[in-house]
């Protein structure tokens, strides 16, 4: 057995010395490409979400678990709101976030270093009054103007949720002197409360219905929510808002709740990230958007959300081909971070193949010289032998150096498809040898 593998195999040695300095380039190469291209994300990230109880933070636990099915680690950053996430993630302090539009000023810088990765749903402004209040204002019915405001006790949130700046646009835009109205900038839950005892009038929320606040408010007795017969003057007026209808019944069929269309102006929410964020990691986040944004809703159809509309900021490569396009073919059937690298490294893969090819032109030719040469560095020497025979006359000891290297070349071994080469020298050390004799 030890015989066999001698004789067959051992040219692997010499195909592998043959081959190994294009292996290590092509090694090289791909390591390269490896630290250029950085294909596989970092397994955590940072999501800036809002207050406690927001649809923000509901819809973060949400992207959270889904990650978590592909090893990356969303860590969740309560924050004010929409404006505070902003301002999280100019300073670098999170990944991404949930931005509403028009609920801050972007700045010029803003589009160098962030972009978006879609719209993800409406955000309706939800202006909920107290009954009793509202008698005095609008006698004949319910609010339907910011103009009755004047006068009230309103908290129009947070300063980090960005809701001021909108409330503040749209009490403009009726000319209404903020001046007189009674604001507080209390957080949800406190402002609530005082809102439920009747230290405050009006309250004002900009937030998805899926909002426990929004929902228990929608049901209160005594609560009544504000209709806005202008919302498509609004529209246009604002590039960032849409009219919204909250159609009868749709939060409560049973209880008719509520007993009527509800007209609404909604600004649309982003998903906003830094242009550093790993490529991955934001097909990650749109894919998993997705998954959460794509039911139908209270303001919505199947599907009508993620898209690309209504953004402020540019959007990203990453989520104008996941949000068009289904999962890629190979996360279909391959573990995340496998397929991930595939992916991202096939076109170079190619590109060294097309280099590594032509290369390898030279493997079988430098393979065959190493074999060869094993037989033929014999040769000088016999043709020194021979030509010494003349010129010599201790042909005794030409002899046994010739006997010396025939014995060296019974010991050569090399591949069975080249023992016609060893075999050959050994004749021509035989014709050598019987020359040598004859004299």
């Amino acid at each position: 057995m030890s015989k066999t593998i001698r004789y067959t195999l051992c040219s692997l040695r010499d195909l592998a010395v043959s081959v190994g300095p294009f292996l290590v380039l092509a090694i090289g190469l791909l390591l390269l490409a490896y630290w250029w291209l950085d294909p596989n994300p970092p397994k955590r990230v940072t999501l800036a979400t809002g207050p406690a109880q927001s649809a923000y933070e509901e819809f973060g636990k949400r992207y959270a678990k889904i990650l978590a099915e592909d090893g990356i680690e969303v860590t969740l950053l309560p924050s004010q709101g929409s404006a505070h996430n902003l301002q999280l993630l100019r300073d670098g302090k999170a990944d991404l976030g949930f931005v509403q539009g028009g609920t801050g000023d972007t700045k010029p810088e803003d589009e160098e270093k962030l972009e978006s990765l879609g719209s993800l749903f409406v955000e309706p402004v939800w202006l909920f009054y107290r009954e009793e209040a509202a008698r005095k204002a609008a006698p004949a019915g319910g609010l339907n103007s910011l103009t009755q405001l004047q006068g009230w006790r309103i908290n129009i949130g947070t300063a980090g949720s960005g809701i001021p700046s909108l409330m503040n646009k749209l009490l403009e835009s009726n000319k209404v002197d903020i001046t007189t109205l009674k604001t507080s900038e209390l957080e949800q839950t406190p402002a609530t409360v005082a809102f439920l005892e009747g230290k405050i009038d009006a309250i004002v929320f900009a937030s998805a219905p899926e909002s426990l606040m929004v929902q228990m408010l929608l049901q209160t007795p005594g609560v009544k929510l504000m209709d806005f017969p202008q919302s498509e003057a609004y529209s246009r007026r604002f590039a960032f808002l849409s009219p919204a209808l909250l159609p009868r019944g749709v939060v409560d069929l049973a209880a008719n709740i509520p007993a009527q269309d509800v007209r609404l102006v909604a600004p649309t929410t982003a998903l906003i990230t830094r242009q550093t964020t790993h490529p991955a990691l934001l097909q990650l986040f749109v894919q998993a958007g997705n998954q959460i944004h794509s039911s139908s809703g209270w303001f919505k159809r199947a599907r009508e959300y993620p898209n690309l509309a209504n953004n402020e900021l540019p959007i990203s490569a990453e989520a104008e081909r996941s949000i068009k396009n289904d999962k890629p073919f190979l996360q279909r059937y391959l573990p995340f971070w496998v397929a991930n690298l595939v992916e991202r490294m096939w076109l170079v893969m190619g590109i060294i193949i097309a280099i590594m090819l032509p290369l390898s032109r030279i493997v079988p030719p430098l393979y065959e010289f190493r074999v060869r040469s094993r037989i033929f560095k014999w040769y000088g020497q016999l043709r020194d032998i021979e030509n010494r025979i003349e010129s010599t006359g201790d042909n005794q000891a030409l002899l046994e150096e010739l006997n010396a290297l025939e014995t060296r070349a019974e010991k050569i071994s090399v591949p069975l498809s080249y023992t016609n080469e060893l075999y050959a020298l050994r004749s021509n050390i035989h014709l050598v040898r019987k020359k040598l004799q004859r004299l």
